[in-house]
């Protein structure tokens, strides 16, 4: 095997945890958002809204790719992963969920003050369970997508990050 089928193999793995790394550091974006106190020349609820709607859509368009493209090819190969699989899109339901009640939060963001104490108890909520999912999944699925030989655009099989 040449260096570029090897690095090829364990690209799969490797894209999933820069994605995960980048969800990451957008929440801590809006949570720095959610905590500012400062003036803004847009305003910090307007900042808040902006940062909170492209996490919300990135985490969102990232989960959907994973559904859609990813697990069932995993299946498809690996129906031994049905279990693990199943989990991993209860999980995106869940999320998908703490979403939508982050995004109806933002909807009635008026007051800064109570907006930002509003969204930072989502952000909490949708953080714990991003963070635990995406262990959970880098964990049980970390050797299989290290070994994946799949022929896709990255943009298809895990989100637009």
């Amino acid at each position: 095997m040449s260096e570029g089928e090897k690095t090829r193999l364990v690209a799969w793995y490797d894209e999933m945890q820069a994605v995960h790394g980048r969800l990451r550091q957008a929440l801590e974006l809006v949570r720095d958002a959610s905590d500012d106190d400062g003036p803004s020349a847009s305003g910090p609820v307007t900042d808040l809204l902006v940062y909170c709607r492209g996490f919300c859509t990135a985490l969102t368009r990232h989960h959907t790719a994973e559904d859609a493209v990813l697990f069932p090819e995993l299946e498809r190969r690996h129906p031994d992963l049905a279990d693990v699989l199943r989990r991993l899109r209860q999980d995106h339901g869940m999320i998908a969920y703490l979403v939508a009640d982050l995004e109806r939060a933002l909807d009635r963001a008026t007051d800064p003050v109570a907006s930002r104490d509003a969204v930072a108890r989502h952000l909490d909520g949708v953080g714990a369970i991003m963070e635990s999912h995406f262990r959970y999944e880098e964990r049980a699925l970390g050797s299989v997508l290290a070994a994946l030989d799949l022929r896709a655009p990255r943009r298809e099989v895990l989100g637009p990050l």
